[in-house]
This record gives C-alpha cells, sequence and structure tokens, in this order.
C-alpha cells in the first residue's frame, strides 16, 4: 500500500480532503451556470457516476443566484470557479457555495483577494489556489524563461503565502499543465514544499483514449507516490466519463474499494473461450459495491493459473471443458465451464459483503 504525504485536513460540505481521508473524484459541469436546469441536470448526472466533488462556473450573477438551487437539490459539495470578478465570488459565499476555486493573479488587487479571504473565513469555507502553464504571472515567466515546473510551483506557492498574510489557511492547491511531465514535476515541487491538500489533473488533456492515457500518467505517477488529495480527469467529452475514468484509476492504484478482476492475455495453452468469459464476468460483477477490495482471476490454463494469481481472493483456471477454482492459490474442486461464471459471481459477492 502507498504510503500518503501528509497534508492538512480541509472540509468541503460533507467532504473531507487531505489527513487520512480517501482521495476525492471531482468534475464540471459544462452547462451555462445560469442555465439552472441543464446545469442541475449535469449535476446529477456525476453524483449518479460517483462524483465526490462538483465544480461549476460561477461567471455571472444568475450564476451565482442559482447556487441555493443547486446546493437544495443535490448531495455532494458545491465549488465556484471565478476567475477576475472578485464580487462573484463574495457573492457565491453568502450563497452557501462550499469551496472557491480562484487564481489569485487574475481577481485583482490585494485588497480584493484579502476581500474574498475574509468572507470565506468567516464560513470556514476554503479556497483552492489554481495555477497553470498559462496563468504564470510575466515576472515569473521571465524569470524562468517559460512555464517551467520551477516556475508554475513558485507561481501557486508565492500566491499561498499572499493568503496566509492575509490570515487564510484553508487552502487547496491545484498546479495543472497539458504537459504531462511539467504537471508532475510541478505537483513533486509543491508537494516538497507545503502541507496543504493537493488537487490533481491534467488540464486539457484533449479526448478519448490518448486523454485518458495521459491523465493516468500524470496522476497515477503522483498518487502511487503518494501526492494528491482529489483528482479530476479533464476528457473534451460526456462529463460522466471523467468521473469514470477516475474511478478506474484509484481502482488501479487500490485506492478505492472495487473488484479486482485478474484475466491473463491467453496463450497456445488456453483450453476456454477465455475472452468472452472474462466480458461476461466483468459485466456479471459490474454493478457490486464491495466494502473491501475483492480480487478474483480468471486464468486460461491450469499449468500457472493458480501460481500466478496467488494473491487472488478467489479465482478459477480454466481446463478442457472445466475449470479450478482456488482460494489464494490454494485448488478446492473442479466446476464444469458453463458453471465458471455463475461459481465466481456467488464467491465474490460472499467476500463483498
Amino acid at each position: 500500500m502507498t504510503t500518503r504525504h501528509l497534508t492538512k485536513e480541509i472540509k468541503i460540505g460533507d467532504i473531507k480532503i487531505g489527513g487520512s481521508n480517501p482521495v476525492a473524484i471531482q468534475s464540471m459541469t459544462n452547462s451555462d451556470t445560469g442555465d439552472r436546469v441543464s446545469t442541475l441536470r449535469q449535476l446529477k448526472r456525476l453524483e449518479k457516476a460517483g462524483c465526490d466533488i462538483a465544480r461549476i462556473a460561477v461567471n455571472s450573477m444568475e450564476a451565482v443566484k442559482n447556487i441555493p438551487y443547486f446546493k437544495e437539490r443535490i448531495n455532494i459539495p458545491l465549488v465556484a470557479d471565478i476567475h477576475f470578478d472578485y464580487r462573484l465570488a463574495l457573492e457565491a459565499v453568502e450563497t452557501g457555495i462550499d469551496k472557491i476555486r480562484i487564481n489569485p493573479g487574475n481577481i485583482g488587487s490585494d485588497d480584493k483577494i484579502k476581500a474574498v479571504c475574509d468572507a470565506c473565513n468567516r464560513k470556514n469555507i476554503p479556497i483552492r489556489i489554481g495555477v497553470n502553464s498559462g496563468s504564470v504571472e510575466k515576472e515569473i515567466i521571465t524569470k524562468y524563461g517559460f512555464p517551467s515546473p520551477e516556475a508554475i510551483a513558485e507561481s501557486a506557492l508565492t500566491a499561498v503565502k499572499k493568503l496566509e498574510g492575509f490570515g487564510f489557511s484553508h487552502i487547496v492547491i491545484s498546479v495543472k499543465s497539458s504537459d504531462v511531465v511539467t504537471m508532475i514535476q510541478s505537483n513533486r515541487i509543491i508537494s516538497r514544499n507545503c502541507d496543504y491538500p493537493i488537487h490533481l489533473g491534467v488540464t486539457e488533456a484533449g479526448q478519448g483514449q490518448k486523454a485518458v492515457i495521459k491523465s493516468a500518467v500524470g496522476i497515477g505517477s503522483l498518487l502511487a507516490d503518494g501526492i494528491g488529495d482529489t483528482i479530476r480527469i479533464s476528457l473534451t467529452d460526456d462529463i460522466s466519463k471523467e468521473v469514470k475514468a477516475a474511478n478506474e484509476l484509484l481502482y488501479s492504484l487500490d485506492l478505492k474499494p472495487h473488484i479486482d478482476i485478474i484475466s491473463c492475455p491467453t496463450c497456445g495453452r488456453t483450453k476456454i473461450n477465455l475472452i468472452p468469459l472474462a466480458k461476461e464476468l466483468d459485466k456479471a460483477l459490474r454493478d457490486i459495491k464491495p466494502k473491501k477490495t475483492v480480487k478474483v482471476a480468471l486464468m486460461g490454463c491450469i499449468v500457472n493459473g493458480p501460481g500466478e494469481a496467488s494473491n487472488a481472493d478467489v479465482g478459477i483456471a480454466g481446463g478442457k471443458g472445466e475449470g479450478l477454482l482456488f482460494f489464494k492459490g490454494k485448488v478446492q474442486r473442479k466446476v464444469r465451464e458453463d458453471e465458471i461464471i455463475p461459481t465466481l459471481v456467488a464467491e465474490v459477492k460472499k467476500l463483498a459483503e
């Protein structure tokens, strides 16, 4: 199990991040927030998909006025994403938003930033400092020559010091880039230099499998190092796909309870129709929500199936027209080929309780 970098615990609505709390999944609506019907529909879809924290663009007073409407109808915390107009942040705080996301560099003068900090302090609302390669201050770019990892991290840490100077410490940090290596290195610098919770994401990752892989490499590398308290996989696609991909990423690192299916790539020794069986097993187990991770194996042959999958809680290794049921590598009994899926499903359900 990965040792998490211990960060300060921050409360966002009913969700806690940082400390020893689970990594939280975030996503963002892409509707006009002034359109309450469309935006609520998206928020409910995100919630149903397993999103822990939802973000909305707040770029008008009409959007601000809809915050109470959304809050009354969803059960996950709501974050207001605000740029340029600090008054929107002040109004969002008053209407009950759970968290504010700003880039201090585009909010305006120090007195405006302080006003936002004071308002959030009064309501105990956290602020997420968001910096990416396109929002680094000109003087920092001049210092480093380009938006390097050091430049992005310095921009974020400078903003942190500014908020701390205003007596504010309910801070979450996010440093992003569309370049995976830059994103990884920036976050490692942040992690070494402060203990605030870190939100991870590869920004503008694009569309489809390439975008998911970019995000998995960037976010996954950091999570594997114990860095990161919340994540968003940003896709130019349906927003619910972001949540699904984020869940799969957390599953792969065993950071969230799940059914872990282990199956071999098949070879000349395979005696059962493994590929369709594996697809059938995945479908049959999809709706089971275990209290702890359960590893289930479906292997193509009995030569090395129980051995290679000896870490599985339960598994079946295929033979000619049959399979061997095993627990933690120890063979229990034979089952017919048509009993393989029902047997595994029944055993997994027991283990998932």
